[in-house]
C-alpha cells in the first residue's frame, strides 16, 4: 500500500494529532519571523512563540468544537495584539480555526464569524499601530480573515459535491442491482411457472391414462394398448416441452450439445486449454490432500472457476490467471487470481455473473468472496464443503 495513504488512514483514525498539526508550523514561523531584524538575525522573542503555542491548543478539537475554538483562538489574538502588539503577528491560529469552522460548520455561521473577525482583527490592529482602518497592514489581516473563511466554504462546497455525487453513483447501482435481481427473480417465477404447468398438466393425463390400462389389461387389451399408446405420447410431449422450457436457461453462446456429461474438476486441463487457446495463460495447482467430494461441490466448484475465467477473459485485459484448488479436511478452497488492471469492474454484461457465483455456493451451504486485490487484478475465493448434509426428511 502507498505510503501516504497510510499515512492519511493513521491521521483519520487519530483525529486529535491531525488537528493539533498545524500548531508546528505556526509555532515555527512564529520564532522564525521575531528573528529577523532590520539587517541581521537575532535571538527570537520566545514569548512570541511561547504565546502561539498557547493560542493553538484549542485547535486540538477544532474538528469536535469548531465555533467555540474559533472564537477561543480569535479572543486569544485580539488579547495578544492590544496588549502585546510588540511581539503579536498574524493571528495564525484564528485563521485555521476560521477555516475549519467555514469547513465544518454552516455558510451563514462561517461568513458572520469570519467578517466580525476580520473587521476586529482589523480594528485591533489600527488601535494598537496608530495606523488608519485601511492601511495596508490592517487590509492584509482583513483579507487574511475574509480568505481563510472563503477557502474553508470552497473545500467545504467540494466535498458536498463529491459526497453528492457519490450518492448518486451508489443509488445507480443499487437501483441497477435492484433491477437486475427483479428481472432474475421474474425469470425464475415465469420458468417455474412453466414447469409447473408442464409437469402437472402432463403427468396428470399420463397417472388417469396408467390407471385406465391398469384397468383394462385383463379385460379389453385392446383400450389398454390404446391408453398405453396416449401414455407414450404424453410423456414425450411432456418431454420436449420440459426441453424447451430448460433450453430458456441456457446462453446464447453455449454449446448445442445437451447430452454432454456433467462437467468435473479432472475437466480443468481442458477448460484451462480453451482460454490459452484464446491468448489467456491459466495456471491451475492443487494443494493439500484430494478428497472425495460430493458432485454437487465439483459442479460446483467447476462452474465457479469457468464463470471467473471468462470475466477475467472478456472484462480484466488480464494474461495471466492462476487457480488453485486447496484440500482441506473439510471444505474445498477455489481461488481464482488475475493481473488485470486494478479498478476493472468485474462481470460486466449481463450483470448476473458474480451473483450466479454466489447464489451456487451458497445452493450447497458454501461462500464465495469476490473482489480488487491491493496489488492489482481480481480475485475469487470460494469455500465449499466437500460432503453434504442429508437432507430433512
Amino acid at each position: 500500500m502507498d505510503v501516504r495513504m497510510v499515512w492519511l488512514q493513521w491521521l483519520a483514525r487519530h483525529d486529535r494529532v491531525r488537528d493539533a498539526l498545524p500548531a508546528v508550523p505556526l509555532v515555527v514561523a512564529a520564532a522564525a519571523a521575531t528573528a529577523v531584524g532590520e539587517s541581521s538575525w537575532h535571538e527570537p522573542h520566545w514569548t512570541a512563540a511561547a504565546w502561539t503555542a498557547v493560542s493553538c491548543l484549542p485547535l486540538v478539537v477544532r474538528s469536535r468544537w469548531p465555533l467555540p475554538v474559533a472564537l477561543v483562538t480569535l479572543a486569544a489574538s485580539l488579547t495578544q495584539m492590544a496588549f502585546a502588539s510588540h511581539i503579536a503577528l498574524a493571528p495564525a491560529a484564528g485563521l485555521v480555526a476560521l477555516y475549519t469552522l467555514a469547513t465544518l460548520g454552516s455558510r451563514r455561521t462561517a461568513w458572520i464569524v469570519g467578517i466580525a473577525a476580520a473587521v476586529a482583527i482589523t480594528g485591533v490592529h489600527a488601535a494598537t499601530h496608530a495606523e488608519s482602518l485601511v492601511g495596508g497592514a490592517g487590509l492584509l489581516r482583513f483579507d487574511f480573515a475574509i480568505a481563510a473563511t472563503a477557502l474553508g466554504r470552497a473545500v467545504r462546497s467540494r466535498r458536498d459535491h463529491l459526497a453528492a455525487a457519490r450518492a448518486r453513483v451508489k443509488r445507480a447501482e443499487n437501483m441497477q442491482e435492484q433491477e437486475a435481481r427483479r428481472r432474475v427473480t421474474e425469470e425464475r417465477v415465469r420458468i417455474a411457472r412453466d414447469l409447473h404447468d408442464v409437469v402437472a398438466h402432463h403427468i396428470t393425463l399420463v397417472n388417469a391414462q396408467a390407471g385406465v390400462a391398469h384397468h383394462l389389461m385383463r379385460a379389453n387389451p385392446e383400450q389398454a394398448y390404446e391408453a398405453l399408446a396416449h401414455i407414450k405420447d404424453n410423456s414425450r410431449a411432456a418431454l420436449d416441452e420440459l426441453r424447451a422450457t430448460v433450453g430458456l436457461l441456457r446462453q446464447p453462446d453455449d454449446a448445442p450439445g445437451t447430452r454432454a456429461p456433467i462437467p468435473r474438476l479432472a475437466d480443468l486441463d481442458a477448460l484451462a486449454g480453451g482460454f490459452r487457446a484464446s491468448g489467456l495463460s491459466v495456471r491451475v495447482t492443487s494443494t493439500g490432500v484430494p478428497a472425495p467430494q460430493a458432485p454437487a461441490t465439483e459442479l460446483t466448484a467447476y462452474r465457479i472457476i469457468q464463470e471467473a475465467l471468462t470475466n477475467t477473459h472478456k472484462h480484466a485485459s488480464a494474461t495471466r490467471a492462476a487457480v488453485i484448488l486447496d484440500y482441506g479436511p473439510h471444505a474445498l478452497r477455489v481461488t481464482v487470481t488475475d493481473d488485470g488492471r486494478p479498478g476493472v469492474p468485474k462481470g460486466e454484461g449481463t450483470g448476473h455473473g458474480l451473483m450466479g457465483m454466489h447464489e451456487r455456493a451458497a445452493a450447497i451451504g458454501g461462500t464465495v468472496t469476490a473482489g480488487p486485490r491491493l496489488e492489482g487484478g481480481f480475485q475469487v475465493v470460494a469455500d465449499l464443503p466437500l460432503s453434504l448434509a442429508p437432507a430433512p426428511v
